[in-house]
C-alpha cells in the first residue's frame, strides 16, 4: 500500500490525430522532485502543525524560478510520524494543503504532492508496511512519474538527505542535488549527490541562470 496526495495535474496537452489515424505519442515533461522538510520549509522534527510550518528564506522563489523555467513541481516527503503515531494522516493533509495554499499565493503550483506513511515496525498497525515508497526507495518518485508522464532522465530531485539522493539514483532522475538547509551532511550523502548547494534558491539559480 502506498500513500499520495496528488496536487494537480501534468497540463500535458492532448495527444494530435496525425492523417493515417495514429496518435502522436504525449511529450514527457521534466519535473523538479523536492523533498519538504529542511529543503521547502524548516527542519523541525515530526512537524505537523500550522503554526510551526514556516518556509526557509527563498525556498518559493526557488520554486517559482523552477516552473517559470517549465518543470513540473513535485514534493516527495517521508512521513513516518504518521506510522509512530505521533499525529494523524488528517494533521499530514491539512498541513499539506496549508503549504500549497501559501504556495499558491505566491503563484507557485505544486504539481503532485507524494507522502510515505509507513514504517515496518509501525506503531500503529495499518501504516506497518513493507513498501516500496519509504525513501531511500523509488516509489513515490515512480508514482508521481507514471501519473505525470513525466521525463526521469531529464529531471532533477533536491534533498537534503542521503536517503533523497538514492531514491532519485533508483528512480533514473537525471541529476540529484543536496542542500545544507536541512540536517547536516555526512561525507558519504556529499558523495552520492551531483553537488551541494546552500539552499532551494541556491540550487535553483545554478540549474535557471538569470538572462544576461
Amino acid at each position: 500500500m502506498s500513500a499520495s496526495n496528488a496536487a494537480g495535474s501534468a497540463g500535458s496537452a492532448g495527444s494530435a490525430a496525425t492523417g493515417g489515424g495514429t496518435a502522436d505519442p504525449v511529450p514527457r515533461r521534466r519535473a523538479a522532485f523536492v523533498d519538504r522538510d529542511g529543503v521547502i520549509n524548516v527542519e523541525s522534527g515530526f512537524l505537523h502543525r500550522i503554526e510551526q510550518f514556516e518556509f526557509l528564506p527563498g525556498s518559493i522563489a526557488g520554486l517559482a524560478r523552477l516552473q517559470a523555467a517549465g518543470y513540473l513541481l513535485v514534493v516527495i516527503t517521508n512521513q513516518s510520524g504518521i506510522a509512530r503515531g505521533l499525529y494523524a494522516e488528517e494533521d499530514y493533509l491539512r498541513l499539506t494543503a496549508y503549504m500549497q495554499q501559501r504556495l499558491s499565493a505566491a503563484g507557485v503550483h505544486l504539481d503532485a504532492v507524494e507522502h510515505c506513511p509507513h514504517l515496518p515496525d509501525a506503531t500503529v498497525a495499518r501504516y506497518r508496511v513493507e513498501c516500496d515508497c519509504r525513501k531511500p526507495l523509488p516509489g513515490m518518485l515512480l508514482r508521481a512519474a507514471a501519473a505525470l508522464n513525466i521525463d526521469l532522465p531529464g529531471s532533477l530531485l533536491v534533498g537534503d538527505r542521503g536517503s533523497d539522493i538514492q531514491a532519485g539514483r533508483s528512480a533514473g532522475v537525471g541529476r540529484c542535488w543536496l542542500v545544507r538547509s536541512g540536517v547536516a551532511l555526512e561525507r558519504a550523502d556529499i558523495e552520492l549527490a551531483d553537488g551541494v548547494f546552500d539552499d532551494l534558491a541556491a540550487c535553483a539559480a545554478s540549474v535557471v541562470p538569470a538572462p544576461p
